[in-house]
């Protein structure tokens, strides 16, 4: 008696593993076919001189000459850093103000605060953006009010990169929005008894806010640097990389390569290759750290 109801809940149990298989199909398919089958074919693809179709094994020569004779590839790749270098800053500090501003504020100005999140990384936002900042846009009009000569800022080199960076600042709400939840969480105990103990805003700020929020500020670091080493439609549509490549970044160069006439498909796959080390190389770098500046509750 005692065998047949093992042998009948080994067999129930089989059978929910099965239905359970069944219905992640989808998502294993999913998964196999449109992420890892790219994925490796990508890897091979980078030891290759393929142009579309074929191609020979040529080992490290893709590598060697990003690095050596492609001249657009260093470029884009400082121009990308100093991008995410300095954007990704400004958006969280930005985002994080704004936070601790609407923390206790209405949803209606949280959800407006947040709409340039939604619609920042679209081609329309990107036009315009391009037209705002054009020769007879408005920020020239404005300027001209205050003397200021009107001028293509895009076309300007000192002033090109910037602008973009301006317009991944706007793009803050995402952030913010996590920001909020984070500052939430803190409990408010704790801020009172600080004001007992006669401490103003700025130490609460500092010995409080900073540290109870350290782990949500790792949270959209490494979310936003992710993002921001593969920006591509600012640079793609509003400046086309120049004026004299000041904003070109690595992933819009990555796909002038492999859908330019010349269809470098091996190079591109591993320039391609090259941008995912160091962005794993910096996510990895802010994981390690997080230990001497990150806080968590649980551990103390």
């Amino acid at each position: 008696m005692e065998g047949n109801l093992k042998n009948l809940r080994l067999t129930t149990n089989n059978k929910r593993e099965i239905a359970a298989y069944i219905f992640l199909l989808p998502w294993i398919t999913g998964m196999l076919v449109f992420f890892a089958y790219p994925f490796l074919s990508s890897l091979v693809l980078g030891f290759t001189n393929s142009r579309l179709m074929g191609g020979d094994f040529i080992g490290f020569d893709n590598y060697v000459r990003m690095f050596t004779r492609d001249r657009n590839f260093v470029k884009s790749l400082q121009v990308t850093t100093r991008y995410a270098l300095t954007g990704i800053p400004l958006k969280l500090c930005f985002a994080l103000a704004l936070a601790l501003i609407l923390k206790k504020g209405a949803t209606l100005y949280r959800t407006a605060y947040y709409v340039p999140s939604l619609i920042g990384s679209s081609i329309a936002v990107a036009v315009m953006w391009k037209q705002l900042f054009a020769k007879e846009g408005i920020i020239s009009q404005v300027g001209s009010v205050f003397g200021i000569a009107p001028k293509a800022w895009l076309g300007d080199p000192k002033h090109a990169l910037n602008i973009l960076i301006i317009l991944a600042v706007w793009q803050f709400g995402s952030s913010m929005v996590i920001f909020i939840a984070g500052l939430k969480n803190i409990p408010n105990e704790m801020y009172e008894a600080a004001r007992i103990d006669g401490a103003g805003p700025v130490r609460c700020f500092g010995h409080i806010t900073l540290p109870m929020l350290s782990s949500v500020i790792q949270f959209n670091l490494v979310l936003q640097l992710i993002g921001g080493f593969q920006v591509f439609t600012q640079g793609y549509v509003i400046t086309r990389g120049g004026p004299m490549g000041e904003t070109l970044f690595t992933v819009q160069h990555i796909y002038q390569e492999a859908f330019n006439d010349a269809m470098r498909i091996g190079y591109a796959s591993a320039m391609s290759w090259a941008l995912f080390l160091l962005i794993a190389a910096i996510t990895a770098v802010i994981f390690i750290s997080s230990k001497y500046w990150v806080f968590y509750a649980n551990e103390g």
